[in-house]
């Protein structure tokens, strides 16, 4: 797409952010194509400038002297985003957070820790040894905290353990003309005004950049017991799941694979698992409840058509078996090289996700693409990776549409078209269809805090509510 600003507008703007950044920004061709693709198959066109902040006040700067010439300005975090979050649709500075990677504080007896934006999950969880805590958020990806707040990020355990919304205490954020807002304090709770949090978490860095964040902490559980369980069928798969939670035998993880998923696998990681639809299960808590909750589960689901295929309790076997749903994406782009994925993101009522997963399966069985389904049904979220060829329109196209098939048969069970990917440059007309009149209400709120639109540009809003405001 085309930049806002003119050439020499641009180089103004370089001139003033070298007084900032120093050799840390760069207009080279490298560095800009590089921040011009994420994990997903949006193309949305590059930035003009990358610069690499080291703090809340070199962001603060930067945001205030792009406000003055109205140039867009764009968090990028490990670029492992799937719906274009953190493209640059209009050009302009993208502010690479990777190198704010300070853990500030960690306070165990709070069970929270404050973090830069750019520390990334797994690095969290490796100073976190010898406290007896952990972050348990876990998208799969080792993204940074900033981009899992910024696209309210799940993953795995969410089931239990909720997603960035609930896990988020507070955040330090740089506001479109260049203040910096400090949202909350670390109480576990307050009722101290607007939950201005919970608005900015989620929000894709269109209404501000999040530099800082204080998350919640959990104790490490003293037991964990994992289980791969085949089942027959998908409704028996998910039937178990409801039984699972409505019996409350408090799983931390519930992940679904269809029997394509299962194939991919056994291709991709020379496993030998039932090419059936298949849970992967996992029990949090005591030596004693822990493998409870896990005989339980395994009693019922007998009567689903299911049974436990696999059991693992010391670190290293549960770490084998999880790696292998952490590298669902790669067994199934391994099925056809060079392939990218559309990689789709619904959530529905749980007790809509049968029949929400056979009609997607449906849809996928008449389709001429190759497609398999995952999922964290615990909470009603599944996707579908569609492999396409990039250079082929005409798959494209068909991706596009069963994707779009998917997300408004899951708007019609009274769920959503993205339980954690988010919004970004892909779902913005299916978010109007899910919202409805709520859209104004949104772009309100984005016109008062972003009156000028420089703060991501053309991500959430449609785009008539996305176009250039002010002088």
């Amino acid at each position: 797409m085309t930049s806002r600003l003119s050439k020499p507008e641009i180089e103004a703007l370089f001139g003033r952010l070298t007084e900032v950044f120093g050799e840390r920004i760069s207009s080279v061709a490298l560095a800009l194509e590089h921040h011009a693709q994420d994990e997903g198959y949006h193309r949305a066109g590059a930035p003009d400038l990358v610069a690499f902040p080291a703090s809340t006040e070199e962001v603060a700067k930067a945001i205030a002297l792009c406000a003055a010439v109205r140039c867009p300005v764009i968090a990028w975090g490990a670029g492992t985003s799937l719906e274009g979050n953190g493209l640059a649709s209009q050009g302009g500075l993208c502010l690479d957070l990777s190198r704010m990677t300070s853990v500030i504080g960690v306070q165990p007896r709070d069970l929270s820790a404050t973090v830069q934006a750019g520390v990334r999950r797994e690095q969290l969880n490796a100073e976190l040894k010898g406290t007896g805590l952990y972050f348990p958020i876990d998208p799969g990806a080792d993204a940074t905290l900033g981009g899992m707040a910024a696209t309210r990020a799940s993953g795995t355990n969410a089931v239990k353990y909720g997603t960035m919304r609930a896990n988020v205490l507070s955040c330090t954020v740089v506001m479109a003309d260049g203040r910096v807002v400090r949202t909350a304090r670390r109480a576990p709770k307050s009722s101290a005004g607007y939950d201005l949090t919970a608005l900015m978490v989620g929000s894709e860095g269109t209404l501000g950049v999040i530099t800082e964040l204080t998350v919640r902490l959990y104790p490490l559980p003293e037991a964990v017991v994992a289980l791969v369980c085949p089942f027959e069928t998908i409704e028996g798969a998910v039937q178990a799941v409801i039984a699972a939670i409505q019996l409350g035998l408090g799983a931390a993880r519930l992940e679904f694979l269809d029997a394509p998923m299962m194939a991919a696998l056994n291709l991709y990681e020379k496993t030998s698992y039932a090419e059936t639809p298949t849970l992967f299960v996992e029990f949090h808590g005591s030596p004693a409840s822990a493998p409870l909750q896990a005989a339980q589960f395994e009693d019922f689901i007998g009567g689903l058509g299911g049974a436990v295929a696999q059991r693992a309790t010391l670190p290293e076997d549960r770490t084998a078996l999880w790696k292998a749903r952490h590298n669902a994406l790669y067994a199934a782009r391994a099925l056809r090289p060079g392939a990218r994925a559309v990689i789709t993101d619904v959530c529905v009522p749980i007790s809509r996700l049968a029949d929400c997963l056979l009609e997607t399966r449906a849809d996928l069985d008449a389709s001429s693409l190759t497609a398999t389904v995952v999922g964290h049904v615990g909470d009603g979220n599944f996707h579908c990776l569609i492999l396409v060829d990039p250079a082929d329109p005409a798959q494209v196209a068909e991706a596009e549409a069963l994707h779009e098939a998917m997300a408004r048969r899951a708007i019609a069970m009274d769920g959503t078209c993205t339980g954690e990917h988010g919004v970004g440059l892909g779902k913005r007309d299916l978010l109007v269809e899910e919202l409805g009149s709520a859209i104004s209400t949104m772009a309100a709120i984005k016109a008062a805090l972003d009156p000028h639109d420089i703060l991501n540009p053309g991500k959430i809003l449609p785009a008539a509510s996305n176009e250039r405001r002010g002088p």
